[in-house]
């Protein structure tokens, strides 16, 4: 995975100083909230929703257990339709792929649609160092680029801004990228667009390039799926003479109707909407209509690692339809950046530990990043149970073990940092299967309860610093249930 975010603190770091940040929690709270609430409204329309959901969760989970043999598929049909097909297991191959693509044309310009996995792999400055101008065309990821920022979110990447900030962004950097700001720019939303739209359409008109991503790719007929609410992804699809398209090798689906589910759940939980404005299509190339030349790049970049894992690989259903960051708590306060990937929020905390491996600080810290309240999971169109997963990883930080890295099976050390928490999980292992013992020690904490201390010592602070220390009862369970029912019921 690309080392765009490599340099910053580990995540409470990151979230403390985030937290600080009353104008980014503003912004975020009200874009989260009305985002939410309008996504509940509109899957409540449907009565067959959790029907959806199981169906969507089935069609990957059934890809992904048969990934090679629908890869084989996808290059096939994308190659009898008249595209060509490259390999890339990591993110320096394919971003020497698609710089070679750029040079043979003989262009320095490109103009994206939003594609999450160029972002993760760097390929923006990637191209950069080989004299290569990328050009995102989608609204937010233009703020963010003109803003010399990083993306804060799947959807809305630049939901860390308000209008006041857009403004000022524009005014002073659009005509360092081509067409300037018109002078009297006020912060309404119909005069930034139309700003934003007038910037772009001479990129458009220009470009002979254009690179995507893609939502979805279809086995059977090689057709690749791009869901946009602005029209900026039909025209990078469209006018171009050549479309290099940058996919993650877990966006396959097998067939052509499988559509019908994830164009019903992806929309409801990203933008509310019941169907997405544009929803763009293509297969391989047609004389007269589109580009002349097509590339379509596979992207590894640790994803046969992660489906290497039988608990994690369900991270690799995700549709990056956002609705898990826009009802966490965790991410609701401390942002985007703080995660210190282009994934953040709960799918993040789980996906780019497995992809990048937990060795950095950043990436042991994100499985941490988590309440485990659960409302991810209940969102989740596809079912990824993500507190399950995040729990997995914890596992994998602090005890180390087998994984597989690089496609070789290696044992991974613990992380630095957990040899506490090492100790108390051995402590309870220890404890709890020894019957006697547990009992004992309960019976010891409620007859001393007067005495325990309101927060906990040593590396314990970390977490009763911000939590009240759970007061003991004044009698075991055991001992409540033993006087009461007199020792009926099974109770030992």
């Amino acid at each position: 995975m690309s080392g765009t975010f490599v340099g910053m603190p580990a995540f409470p770091q990151a979230a403390r100083e985030a937290v600080g940040n009353a104008t980014l929690r503003g912004n975020l709270r009200h874009a989260t909230h009305t985002i939410r609430d309008k996504r509940a409204r509109a899957v409540a329309e449907l009565d067959d929703w959790a029907a959806l959901r199981e169906a969507g969760k089935q069609i990957k989970d059934h890809t992904l257990r048969h990934l090679d043999r629908y890869l084989v598929q996808v290059e096939e049909a994308v190659t009898a339709a008249g595209g060509t097909v490259h390999w890339a297991a990591d993110a320096d191959e394919a971003n020497d792929i698609v710089a070679r693509l750029v040079e043979e044309t003989g262009e320095s310009e490109v103009v994206k649609v939003k594609s999450m996995a160029t972002q993760e792999i760097g390929l923006n400055e990637a191209l950069q160092a080989r004299g290569i101008h990328a050009y995102e065309t989608d609204l937010a990821e233009l703020i963010v680029q003109l803003g010399k920022d990083r993306p804060s979110h799947i959807l809305v990447p630049a939901i860390h801004r308000n209008r006041g900030e857009i403004r000022d962004i524009f005014r002073s950097e659009m005509g360092e990228w081509g067409r300037p700001a018109p002078e009297n720019l006020t912060d309404t939303p119909a005069e930034l667009a139309e700003a934003a739209r007038l910037h772009l359409r001479e990129k458009f008109l220009r470009a002979k390039v254009g690179i995507s991503g893609a939502n979805f790719v279809v086995a059977e007929t090689g057709t690749l799926v791009v869901v946009e609410s602005e029209g900026n992804g039909r025209m990078c699809l469209t006018l171009p003479e050549t479309l290099i398209s940058v996919v993650g090798i877990e966006k396959i689906v097998p067939r052509w109707r499988d559509l019908e589910v994830f164009l019903q759940t992806l929309p409801r939980s990203s933008t509310a909407e019941r169907m997405n404005p544009y929803t763009s299509m293509w297969t391989g190339t047609t004389d007269g209509d589109g580009p002349r030349t097509f590339h379509l790049v596979l992207l590894d970049n640790g994803r046969t690692d992660t489906l290497a894992d039988e608990v994690g690989r369900q991270a690799l259903r995700c549709i990056r339809c956002s609705a898990c960051l826009n009802v966490c708590p965790v991410y609701e306060r401390a942002g985007g950046h703080a995660y210190g990937s282009v994934y953040p929020g709960p799918i993040g905390a789980i996906l780019s530990p497995q992809l990048r491996g937990t060795g950095s600080e950043i990436d042991a810290s994100l499985p941490y990043a988590s309440s485990l309240c659960g409302a991810c999971y209940e969102v989740c169109p596809v079912a990824i149970d993500i507190p399950e997963v995040l729990v997995h990883l914890r596992e994998r930080v602090v005890q180390g073990g087998p994984a597989v890295r690089g496609g070789n099976r290696v044992v991974l050390r613990p992380a630095k940092g957990h040899a506490a928490e090492r100790a108390a999980m051995r402590a309870a292992q220890w404890a709890f299967t020894r019957p006697g013992a547990l009992r004992s020690g309960q019976r010891l904490a409620s007859r001393t309860r007067r005495l325990h201390p309101r927060t906990l010592p040593g590396p314990g602070r970390a977490w009763s610093g911000t939590r009240d220390l759970p007061a003991v009862p004044a009698e075991p369970f055991r001992d409540w249930w033993q006087r009461t029912h007199g020792g009926k019921g099974g109770a030992k």
